[in-house]
This record gives structure tokens, C-alpha cells and sequence, in this order.
């Protein structure tokens, strides 16, 4: 029976350990992908040595700038054919926060068999190390990218966090990193927690939360131009 195999990538770069022996053993075998960035997508497939050389797999993007026609074609075909598919997120698991889950609803409703494989989340990686409240939690995407929006943001998901004692997570293009910080700390309740978990996995990792107060009264920091995840809520006690 064909399927489709939803294949984590690293989240950091060159952190190929981060993803399971068996994982690397499947997604070696495969000569179909669908993939958020082709360019990455191709440069993890170098990495694991796959069965076939290169220029003979597939690999058909699927991201906001291609056409998402070319994409559900090349995954149709490919089950006719009896091929499986392997899908892959630009950094972390494919169909969450990713534009893969069109493909995954496509192939629940072509009654294709669809096997999540494990490897690194950078959202509950995040949430884990937060001290917040990992049972009641929701995540936002992105938020407005310019300071009044975002602070207007911030309110609501801290409302939400105090009335329902639920963790909060958004993530924002690595250059704006430094501005999330320093609106969330001009915007925030001093007792609300603040996270942010950047470069998870990777050379630069830094996690740190903490009540907004505490945030204040240390050494002011400045965030490296990387990837993260933001977390509002409160800290366990």
C-alpha cells in the first residue's frame, strides 16, 4: 500500500543527530518528496545518503510562492503509481505550522496511509523547556509584524493565558526577534512569564523564561538573528 510519510527535518542546520536512525533508514528509500523549500529539502536528502542518486528524486515544493496544483498532481501520480511519498518541512515537523497539511488532508481523503514519523518540534521542544503549563496550551503562527499591532497582540494572548491558565506560543521572522522582546517586556504584566527558545538544537540555542519583572531586572538582552519560539503564560510554581 502506498504512503505517505511525514518526515521532521532538523530545525537546526547541521543538527542531523536530532533525527532518529529509522527515520533517516525510510526517508533514504524514497524517491518521491513534497517539500516546503526544495533547495533544503534536497540538501537534507544529500545528507542521509539516499539510494538513489540524486538527480533522480523528486522533489516538488510546496510553499506560498508555487503552485499548489503541481504539488497534489505529483503526489497523485505518484500514488497511483504505488510509489510513497515522503513529506518534509523547511526545519522541524511537516503539517504543523507548514503547508503540508493540504497534502496530508489530500491523501486522509484519497484513504492513503499516512505515517507521522518522530523527530524534533520546535513548538513543544519550546514548550518544554518553558515551566509553563504544557497541558493547556494553543499556538498563534505569527503576530502583527509592526510594534502597535504586536503589543495590541500581546494583550490578547496575555488575556488568554491569565482567564484560561493556558501557555501561549507564537513564532516571528528571525530579524525581528529582538523587537518582539522588547515590545513584550514595554507591554506585558510584570507577573505574566515570558519565553523565548531560539536556535533549538543548534550552536546558538538560548532558552530562558521568566516573569516579565525578572526579565527587567537582569543584564539586558540582546537576541542573535535566529529562529525562536515565544511563549506568554504563567510559570509553574
Amino acid at each position: 500500500m502506498p504512503t505517505l510519510y511525514l518526515i521532521p527535518t532538523p530545525i537546526a542546520g547541521e543538527a542531523l543527530h536530532t533525527i532518529p536512525p529509522y527515520v533517516q533508514e525510510i526517508a533514504r528509500g524514497l524517491d518521491v518528496f513534497i517539500a516546503e523549500r526544495a533547495k533544503t529539502a534536497r540538501h537534507f536528502i544529500k545528507s542521509l545518503g539516499p539510494a538513489k542518486p540524486l538527480p533522480e528524486i523528486l522533489v516538488v515544493e510546496l510553499s506560498d510562492d508555487s503552485d499548489p496544483e503541481e504539488a497534489r498532481h505529483a503526489f497523485r501520480e505518484a500514488i497511483k503509481d504505488g510509489r510513497d511519498v515522503g513529506l518534509l518541512s523547511e526545519a522541524g515537523c511537516p503539517g504543523v505550522a507548514d503547508p503540508g497539511a493540504a497534502i496530508v488532508a489530500l491523501a486522509q481523503r484519497m484513504n492513503v496511509r499516512v505515517v507521522p514519523l518522530v523527530g524534533p518540534s520546535s513548538l513543544l521542544l519550546a514548550l518544554m523547556a518553558s515551566g509553563m503549563n504544557g497541558q493547556q496550551f494553543a499556538f498563534h503562527g505569527y503576530l502583527s509584524p509592526k510594534r502597535p499591532e504586536l503589543a495590541r497582540d500581546l494583550r490578547r494572548l496575555e488575556q488568554l493565558a491569565r482567564q484560561h491558565d493556558q501557555t501561549q506560543l507564537f513564532i516571528e521572522t528571525p530579524y525581528r526577534s529582538q523587537m518582539v522582546l522588547e515590545v513584550a517586556l514595554d507591554t506585558l504584566q510584570p507577573d505574566t512569564g515570558f519565553g523565548v527558545a531560539q536556535d533549538l538544537s543548534g550552536a546558538g540555542e538560548f532558552i530562558r523564561s521568566l516573569p516579565v519583572r525578572d526579565w527587567k531586572r537582569g543584564t539586558p538582552v540582546a537576541l542573535e538573528k535566529l529562529p525562536a519560539v515565544f511563549l506568554v503564560g504563567r510559570l509553574k510554581e
